[in-house]
């Protein structure tokens, strides 16, 4: 796959790709991909509130995958995108290995440019989570929905495990032809008037700025992995400007992803596409690809 910019918009923060296009500005030429919203098999409601609490330099959120369900976003909200303008890629997720498979083959079978497995979700607390911890339980995931298309399968790694290289590799082995690295971070808030969790769920995913050096990090360890096979990579985590993006290009991430950042910067790519671009001419690189992993050390 080639995207027309090394910026992508990350699953759950732009819904199915139409909300994020209603801001003013908005460019899908600034764009190389779009992930949709995590999607199961059957509708969810999600989890109870709050889902939402800022904390220092972040953000914890434990939505619970609210979605209508697999069916809905094929047959309704597929057809409304523009695929000319850019990549959509499904986020696929699921509490059993077969309903991850279930929901694989259903999106096999629409316009859909390739899919993320979400493996490794922290704000439910079944199924993704216990998966993405574990490298063999990771592996029969993504064995098993490889057994179901043959679109690009992007793995999105947790960095709540003890050896993400590992996951990566058994991953590959599995039949991966990408990473997203990394998804949230395991975390939870307390209000101490009322000794209670501030989220619903009690824990949620810990994301942006705060974030950023661990991911860098996890990043960097999958780049080891993944040189030899060519297995590109999807950086993320923490992202709020172009030097950011820059580093994480720098760490082996061919693309990055913007999130968190979002919130507060609508018109983030723009920015960040800009500021690799003048990144490039400064340091005299005629692409991007040259960047990639280019970590000194």
């Amino acid at each position: 796959m080639r995207f027309q910019t090394p910026v992508v918009l990350l699953s759950g923060c732009v819904g199915f790709g139409q909300e994020y296009t209603r801001v003013e500005g908005f460019s899908h030429k600034d764009v190389g991909a779009v992930c949709l919203k995590g999607t199961t098999l059957d509708a969810r409601p999600g989890n109870p509130t709050h889902r939402v609490y800022e904390t220092p330099s972040g953000m914890l959120n434990a939505i619970g995958l609210q979605n209508p369900g697999t069916q809905q976003v094929v047959n309704d909200i597929l057809p409304a995108l523009d695929f000319t303008e850019t990549r959509y890629i499904a986020n696929v997720s699921g509490s059993t290995i077969e309903e991850y498979t279930e929901v694989t083959r259903l999106f096999d079978q629409s316009p859909i440019d390739a899919i993320e497995i979400n493996i490794s979700c922290p704000n439910v607390k079944q199924g993704g989570v216990a998966f993405g911890n574990d490298p063999e339980m990771s592996a029969r995931v993504v064995e098993a929905c490889r057994s179901v298309t043959k679109k690009p399968i992007i793995t999105k790694l947790s960095p709540n495990q003890t050896d993400i290289a590992e996951s990566a590799k058994r991953c590959i082995d599995a039949g991966s032809d990408a990473f997203s690295v990394i998804n949230t971070l395991m975390g939870m808030a307390i209000d101490a008037d009322t000794r209670k969790p501030i989220i619903g769920n009690v824990q949620g995913g810990l994301s942006g700025p705060a974030i950023k050096p661990i991911a860098l990090l996890k990043v960097h360890q999958v780049r080891q992995v993944c040189k030899a096979h060519n297995i590109p990579i999807i950086g993320q985590g923490g992202i709020t400007n172009a030097n950011d993006a820059i580093e994480f290009i720098i760490a082996g991430a061919s693309a990055v992803g913007l999130g968190t950042g979002l919130f507060y910067d609508p018109l983030l790519a723009q920015k960040v596409n800009q500021g690799i671009v003048d990144y490039l001419d400064r340091h005299q690189f005629n692409h991007v690809s040259e960047l990639v992993g280019s970590l000194d050390f």
